[in-house]
């Protein structure tokens, strides 16, 4: 006797055993009572984006990720962004402005600024407000921050490394929160 299941029984099968396998423990984390502290082990820092997978080894994502801005400056990712820069003779210009402002890799944000001046990095090249808006092409500007001449106007742009060549965000964000508009 064969036994026929619909497409949708049939997914629901398969599905079953991943989803009785999930749970909200995590091995790194202690929990003890809805009193106590959760420890939390961290795997990325995507404050600033490109520091790490732009201008690091590979080798170096690891120490990156896994250690606090705080060390930064001993952890010499400024040299190491001065050497990626220097790979491609951006020049003293782009790559001190870069370290000064990557190292530590914090978003900063001054709540004390007007927030119609917010944008990446605008904090450091602006006087801005800092942190990031949903429109921002953050790839983009720090790839012409990289390979353009926005730091260095006198710097050869270097063709077809200033965009990452997708294109920004036809979605409408609104004023209040939640700000995105509905999933598609």
């Amino acid at each position: 006797m064969r036994i026929s299941l619909s497409p949708r029984v049939a997914c629901l099968a398969l599905l079953l055993p991943l989803i009785a396998a999930c749970s909200d423990k995590n091995n790194n984390a202690t929990v003890t009572t809805p009193t106590s502290t959760r420890i939390y082990s961290q795997v990325e820092r995507l404050g600033n984006p490109l520091v790490s997978e732009v201008f690091f080894l590979k080798r170096d994502h690891g120490l990156h990720n896994s250690t606090a801005p705080a060390t930064d400056v001993a952890n010499d990712f400024g040299g190491k962004i001065k050497a990626f820069t220097n790979q491609f003779n951006r020049g003293a210009t782009i790559a001190n402005t870069l370290a000064a402002v990557l190292v530590p890799d914090m978003l900063l944000v001054y709540p004390n600024r007007a927030g119609s001046t917010s944008g990446w990095l605008s904090w450091a090249l602006a006087n801005g407000y800092g942190g990031r808006n949903l429109k921002d092409d953050v790839v983009d500007a720090g790839l012409t921050a990289i390979f353009g001449n926005l730091l260095d106007p006198a710097a050869t742009v270097l063709p077809g490394l200033t965009s990452d060549n997708i294109s920004t965000s036809v979605r409408t964000y609104s004023t209040t929160f939640p700000y995105l508009e509905a999933a598609r």
